[in-house]
């Protein structure tokens, strides 16, 4: 079994695909994470400044190690185009312990 919270799980989400690529690739020169999938289409229902609002987003599933959150973090604020961007991080309690060790061989 896997040593908990030594891999996470990210998910943001972008406006379009093209935002979506271009924070991917971003986030993989910079080594902060291994993986990365990028789904379209998802429809998005919020609150945001007091008005319900909806949209369609690319939502991006990023793998990496929990200690990489920050700068992961403060890199996709950065870039972001959202005032208040989407960052969630789910510990990876396990899993196939060669594919985590490639994350972590990925990542700097």
């Amino acid at each position: 079994m896997n040593q908990p919270d030594t891999h996470i799980l990210v998910q943001t989400t972008c406006p379009d695909l093209d935002c979506a690529r271009d924070l991917a690739k971003s986030l993989l020169d910079q080594k902060l994470a291994g993986c990365i999938n990028l789904v379209p289409g998802i429809e998005s229902h919020y609150i945001w400044e007091g008005e319900r609002k909806s949209g369609n987003e690319v939502l991006l599933l990023i793998k990496t190690r929990s200690d990489l959150f920050e700068p992961l973090q403060t890199h996709i604020k950065g870039v972001h185009p959202y005032e208040l961007p989407e960052i969630i991080a789910v510990p990876v309690t396990d899993g196939l312990p060669a594919y985590l060790n490639w994350i972590s061989e990925s990542t700097r």
